[in-house]
């Protein structure tokens, strides 16, 4: 585990230093973005209402009532809180966007702020990079989950014969949306770099759900085949996977993509035979995925039993000597006390401020320069400081926060 004080491995400049980005968001999408751009050493000030956001007291929480969910995806953060409701606020917040020389002028929102529009911020810096992430593609409201109910997977979940939806606990869209939040505002600064031009951009979190599910094949399958993806409980719809029990009370999950996953798994089973037999009785092609799927009941209950027979650390020898892809179910829980996690140079261990020592994670993009894991900011720690270097203290009178700070 790496220290938060630690210098990463690795020697030379993080990839994004200088880049100033000004993020005014809450929720997932938009500060997972700013988190993804600091982690690789940009200044990222997010901008938050005097007493937080909507998001700042959000669940999970530690025992003193800090959102470990806020903390999480604010580390590597400077923190600004304004009274944006006043026009002194708002022009605070436009002047961070469009101040900083060449490597500033960007902003990160999901907010429909009128005065955060970009016709209004390029008045004030004609190469600005303003991304908006909004709900749906029309500029409508849409969070993760409203979109994932609209897309089709919460239908496709579950059981064989659930009638009912079943809701993904990880908001994927959101994560996604923000990794493309990233991306696009690096391939705007890029563009600015050639051509000195600024953008607007527009990221619908509904397009990403859209555009992801039509990248995987869902739409085009009901459209091209006439079928509807079916649901087929822990069963891996066009190969052979599926979770299986074993003697120590433990589920375990086995995906067999290829021949020689399928042969390995025969092999350690001493099902080998038995399975050919079963294959030329139904007429089947285990080598294929289409086989094995078609027959994956057959095979689950052929193979159900050996898992049933052996306690799970019985099992994990037999697996690890073959190229069958398996995976034990955990919990949270179990894999935050796994020293494993600790080890992994991913991890960090730092003081967060309302949290205590914890353990956290960079950013998986491992390459030399990136800058230490901080701690998130407390809220509007750094204002003060940021005002200062947009006008001297006399611009708001004997404080230069004065004015600005007010709560909302």
């Amino acid at each position: 585990m790496t220290n938060s004080d630690e210098t990463s491995a690795g020697s030379g400049e993080a990839p994004l230093a200088g880049l100033r980005v000004v993020e005014v968001s809450s929720f997932v999408a938009a500060p997972l973005g700013g988190l993804t751009l600091a982690q690789l050493g940009a200044e990222v000030i997010r901008v938050d209402p005097v007493g937080g956001g909507p998001d700042y007291a959000r669940w999970p929480v530690a025992p003193s009532g800090t959102s470990l969910y806020w903390t999480g995806l604010n580390k590597n953060k400077r923190s600004v809180a304004l009274d944006l409701r006043s026009p002194e606020g708002q022009q605070a917040v436009r002047d961070m966007v469009v101040s900083s020389g060449p490597d500033g002028g960007i902003l990160l929102t999901n907010a429909s702020y009128p005065w955060l529009d970009y016709d209004v911020l390029r008045q004030h810096r004609p190469d600005v990079i303003a991304l908006r992430i909004t709900g749906t593609h029309d500029g409508g409201t849409a969070v993760d989950y409203t979109v994932n109910a609209g897309i089709g997977f919460p239908l496709t979940t579950g059981p064989e014969g659930l009638a009912s939806p079943v809701n993904h606990v990880l908001p994927a869209w959101d994560v996604t949306c923000g990794l493309y939040a990233a991306t696009g505002i690096l391939a705007a600064e890029r563009h600015r770099r050639r051509t000195g031009q600024g953008r607007a951009i527009t990221l619908a979190l509904s397009d990403v759900a859209l555009a992801v599910t039509g990248h995987l094949g869902f739409l085009a399958e009901p459209e091209v085949t006439g079928r509807f993806r079916p649901r087929i409980g822990n069963h891996l719809y066009g190969s052979l996977a599926r979770d299986f029990r074993t003697a120590s009370g433990d589920s375990v999950l086995i995906v067999i993509l290829t021949s020689r996953h399928f042969a390995d798994l025969g092999r350690v089973t001493g099902l080998a035979g038995t399975l050919t037999e079963v294959e030329r009785a139904v007429g089947g092609d285990f080598s294929t995925d289409a086989g094995r799927y078609e027959h994956r009941e057959v095979i689950a209950a052929l193979l159900a039993p050996w898992f049933a027979a052996r306690g799970t650390d019985e099992v994990e020898r037999a697996l690890s000597q073959t190229s069958v892809l398996w995976q034990r179910y955990r919990t949270f829980a179990e894999v935050a006390a796994d020293p494993a996690t600790a080890a992994n140079p991913l991890m960090h261990r730092i003081d967060q401020p309302g949290v205590g020592p914890v353990t956290v994670p960079g950013l998986p993009l491992a390459q030399p320069g990136l800058p230490p894991v901080a701690p998130a900011p407390a809220l509007g720690q750094d204002t003060a400081e940021l005002l200062r270097e947009l006008a001297p203290p006399s611009r708001h009178g004997d404080h230069p926060a004065g004015g600005l700070i007010h709560p909302e």
